[in-house]
């Protein structure tokens, strides 16, 4: 019998396997091959529990003979296909994918200490969101296509280290 993390496992491969197709698609139909970089990347960007910038993901994928020049290359055509969203920040680019990552809406929030990227989706807040979407194309006719929040401050991890250090003082 299989472990919880193992069945975990298997139906997020499963998954992967079952959404790569239109990405396929996507890239043949703008004139580009799915080639086994590619899909390396795409993996990893499909796996990945952060944003990750191209240096890490070239980190976690040298091994596999892809090189830095092929990781920015190919983030550069998934951001401009939209495959993935590109987060710049202090002039690094973080992505997540856009196209199958589940959160469609959701906010950034990012740490100035641990400089993590993390998603905010709480339900009320996306609603708060689309709210605040419908009153700006309601207001000056807009039709908003996407949103990039960040919000900026010290995360809860990092609030309890300095908490911590600063009882031991």
């Amino acid at each position: 019998m299989k472990d919880d993390a193992g069945i975990k496992e298997n139906k997020k491969a499963k998954n992967f396997e079952d959404e790569i197709f239109f990405i396929k698609k996507l890239l043949e139909k703008n004139g580009y091959k799915f080639t086994k970089q590619k899909r390396i990347i795409l993996k990893e960007l499909f796996n990945a529990d952060k944003h990750l910038n191209a240096k890490e993901i070239y980190e976690k994928l040298k091994q596999n003979n892809i090189g830095l020049a092929t990781v920015y290359r190919t983030m550069k055509l998934f951001n401009d296909l939209g495959i993935v969203k590109e987060i710049a920040i202090e002039g690094e680019n973080y992505y997540e994918l856009k196209i199958f990552g589940k959160k469609p809406l959701h906010i950034h929030f990012r740490c100035i200490k641990c400089r993590d990227i993390i998603d905010v989706d709480e339900s009320r807040v996306a609603l708060e969101y689309l709210h605040l979407t419908k009153i700006l194309e309601n207001i000056n006719g807009f039709d908003v296509y996407d949103v990039d929040i960040m919000f900026s401050g010290i995360c809860k991890r990092c609030k309890e280290v300095l908490k911590n250090s600063t009882n031991k003082n």
